[in-house]
């Protein structure tokens, strides 16, 4: 039953995995992954190579690689049971993938794992995962901007998310919190971010670590009136984020999403109405029956920072 939910997962999200594998990063981990298995299977290399098989048949796996793959099929489920995204599962296939074709290529030759590191080295340099650029409707803070925008009003809740660029798990995150952001967003509750990584400054004032051994990051904020209210995931006195799965039900659950939603629609409602009567109240333009048109606020939501 496993085996046969997981082909039609497989095949639902194939045209996002083909649209994944045209992009450099994706093609060159793909290639990463598979090479000692090239390398092991692919005739004209197979026979150069040695083995500790009993038949001296060098094109197939002994005993030992098999128990180091065995090995990372194991890790890789066991990771991908708290990954929550399609690009995590395969973020943790390839990360893996990787560490044991290094220790497989330094086990069949010393040269081999030296060249395989290196290229993983200059890999890790190059290339960076490619960053969500869907549709989200979400406010993307400076350290000059942030407390501004919480302040202006306080009848608007915020939710913030502290994120960095380099972070995978952040990577992960953003298209479940864009995805709630297209859902929720209204004139009372509004979806922000802000660059820990690049704003210290910030993630100091609001006791948000960036190192990646605090593993705060990605951490979601509620403000009201400019005020915390809450946030995820918790810190212990270690200064160390308190496990917690970034999935869209925790966060309607913890955050109470449902609800602020509906009382913010009852504020949008009422920002509707005082509009209208401004509207009615207008007084007509000298030598015309018109009256003058509402002067309409410039929109308030910055471009995404490429």
């Amino acid at each position: 039953m496993g085996l046969i939910t997981g082909l039609f997962a497989f095949f639902y999200h194939l045209p996002q995995i083909y649209k994944w594998l045209l992009k450099p990063y994706y093609v060159v981990s793909l290639f990463m992954t598979v090479s000692f298995l090239l390398v092991r299977k692919v005739p004209g290399l197979c026979e150069h190579l040695a083995t500790q098989r009993e038949d001296g048949n060098s094109c197939d796996f002994d005993w030992r690689e098999v128990e180091i793959l065995m090995f990372l099929s194991a890790i890789v489920m066991m990771k991908n049971r708290r990954a929550i995204t399609l690009e995590q599962h395969v973020g943790n296939l390839f990360l893996f993938s990787k560490v044991a074709n290094t220790i497989l290529f330094f086990r069949l030759d010393v040269r081999l794992g030296i060249l395989y590191l290196a290229l993983c080295v200059a890999f890790i340099m190059t290339c960076k995962p490619p960053l969500y650029m869907g549709p989200e409707y979400i406010k993307y803070f400076s350290d000059k901007t942030i407390n501004e925008e919480l302040q202006m009003d306080s009848r608007v809740t915020w939710i913030v998310e502290f994120y960095a660029n380099w972070s995978p798990e952040c990577q992960s995150f953003a298209p479940v919190f864009a995805d709630l952001s297209l859902k929720y967003n209204c004139a009372g509750l509004r979806f922000g971010k802000v660059d820990a990584g690049r704003y210290g400054d910030v993630s100091q004032r609001y006791r948000i670590s960036s190192s990646p051994l605090a593993k705060q990051l990605p951490s979601l904020v509620l403000f009201q009136g400019g005020r915390e209210i809450m946030r995820r995931p918790m810190v212990d006195s270690k200064a160390r984020a308190v496990s917690w799965t970034f999935n869209e039900e925790n966060i309607i659950r913890e955050f109470n999403l449902n609800e602020l939603f509906q009382k913010s629609k009852k504020l949008s409602k009422s920002r509707g109405g005082e509009r209208e009567d401004e509207q009615d109240g207008a007084l007509p333009v000298e030598g015309g029956d018109e009256p003058q048109s509402e002067t309409t606020d410039p929109p308030t939501e910055s471009k995404k920072d490429q």
